[in-house]
């Protein structure tokens, strides 16, 4: 019995402070934020726009106003890991705050809807580079036991990002011309991300991949501590097979060796956008209004039923682990797309469906929130070799913006044409369609390092 608690003295290998990190993530976060504040800032203020700029009734116009930033993201997100690969990660913020805030003035001092869309489409590309390099960042830059956790922050960033916008665009209604204060504003957080990354640490990853050892171990030194340092460099070394300085082509990842994991991601995305969750949130207030809830109280409710499941799944991301987060979580949105199917039936039956549509797309923004939102952004840099994260990672993030902006485009068309129950039920099936997905095709990445995971998905040569 003595010898067995001799052993247990010995200390065990401790995990590195989460302290070290846990400020460089948050800078990264800023990005995310900047993507949910120019996603929602157009909402409220979009009727005082078109008076405005002179387009007021003209639904093209109102339409293109909202979707020129998508196009832009589209662009943006294409390019992001040839941004990301070629100068850094760090850079690779500045630039994608540098057309944030270019465009954010443009839209904010323009006096034509031309000017407008210009604008629009600059934030966007800022939009589309952001998400892919925050997961990689946050990826590259987390202790393993955390990086569930961080990778949470940026789904709850993007939260407050929108929660945001809507909450500086109170008084639109009010003072004339507030609508152009709301796109200044965001100039703010941008010019912080810009700064802020001077002092942050560039990826170690990135700085082994460019042969840059000694930077790579002082970078590994502040995010992780002087103890760390050695275990983290034998971890990157074990999954460097001397390809690293290969160029990616494209064709390696849409039919190469590398074809399973994007195909995986791609397909991730896909479904996360397909089960309707952008639908759901350009579609709410209508269902809210007839309700007889006014807008401005449906957002918020939509906001703080979007902002608990990130809180949830920050907490639950490194102890249960990706893979039960994301089945629950479409499970959950299947059951709430058959509540809306319900409450769409029983239409005519008075207040009960009513209660009930409400009750199911508060649900099913509060389980898109527990899994499928924060986890494919996490989940996909860590199953992504090294060599190819970063080119990946604009791959799939390319396929959501396409479908993205197809879901915000036909919905309306498609909701009058086939009617909310048809609708709701094609977007159930593919819920269902994402659970069988993630059980056949997902590995769990919880506690495991980058190198780990690398290792158990290495294509066979």
């Amino acid at each position: 019995m003595w010898k067995k608690t001799q052993k247990s003295t010995v200390p065990e290998p401790s995990n590195p402070s989460w302290r070290l990190s846990f400020p460089h993530v948050v800078v990264a976060t800023l990005s995310s934020f900047l993507f949910g504040y120019h996603l929602g800032v157009v909402n409220e203020p979009l009727e005082s726009i078109s008076k405005d700029l002179g387009f007021k009734g003209n639904t093209l116009a109102e339409g293109l106003v909202v979707s020129t930033c998508l196009g832009g993201a589209f662009v943006g997100s294409l390019f992001s890991g040839w941004v990301a690969d070629g100068v850094g990660r760090r850079r690779a913020f500045q630039l994608c705050a540098l057309p944030m805030i270019i465009g954010a003035v443009m839209s904010a001092s323009t006096k034509t809807l031309a000017g407008m869309l210009l604008g629009r489409l600059f934030v966007g590309t800022g939009m589309g580079l952001g998400p892919p390099v925050a997961s990689l960042y946050v990826t590259e830059v987390s202790p393993a036991f955390v990086r569930g956790t961080y990778g949470s922050l940026i789904q709850i960033a993007t939260c407050l990002g929108l929660m945001g916008a809507l909450f500086v665009g109170i008084p639109v209604k009010e003072i004339v011309g507030w609508w152009r204060v709301c796109f200044w504003v965001s100039t703010i957080p941008a010019a912080i991300l810009a700064l802020a990354m001077v002092f942050c640490a560039e990826s170690p990853h990135w700085l082994h991949k460019q042969g840059r050892t000694y930077e790579a171990e002082a970078e590994f030194e502040r995010l992780l501590g002087g103890s760390h340092v050695k275990t983290a460099m034998a971890e990157l070394a074990k999954s460097d097979r001397g390809d690293d300085t290969d160029t990616v082509r494209l064709s390696e990842l849409l039919y190469g060796r590398h074809f399973r994991v994007v195909f995986i991601g791609s397909t991730l995305f896909a479904l996360q956008q397909l089960s309707g969750i952008n639908a759901v949130f350009y579609f709410s207030s209508t269902v809210f209004k007839s309700a007889g809830v006014p807008s401005g109280l449906a957002n918020v409710f939509i906001g703080i039923a979007n902002l608990s499941g990130s809180i949830v799944a920050m907490v639950l991301m490194d102890k249960v682990g990706r893979k039960l987060l994301l089945l629950w979580s479409f499970f959950g949105m299947a059951i709430s797309m058959s509540l809306q199917v319900a409450a769409a039936s029983f239409y005519s039956s008075g207040s009960g469906s009513l209660y009930l549509s409400v009750g199911g797309m508060l649900m099913f923004v509060l389980t898109f929130a527990l899994g499928a939102g924060p986890v494919p952004g996490l989940l996909l840099p860590e199953i992504f070799p090294s060599r190819i994260r970063a080119k990946a990672m604009a791959v799939c993030m390319s396929v959501h913006w396409v479908i993205n902006f197809f879901v915000g485009l036909l919905f309306l068309q498609l909701l009058e044409q086939f009617g909310p129950q048809l609708l709701y039920s094609i977007f159930g099936t593919f819920c269902m369609l994402a659970v069988v997905f993630v059980k056949r095709n997902v590995v769990e990445t919880k506690g495991k390092s980058l190198q780990e995971i690398e290792i158990a998905l290495l294509p066979q040569e």
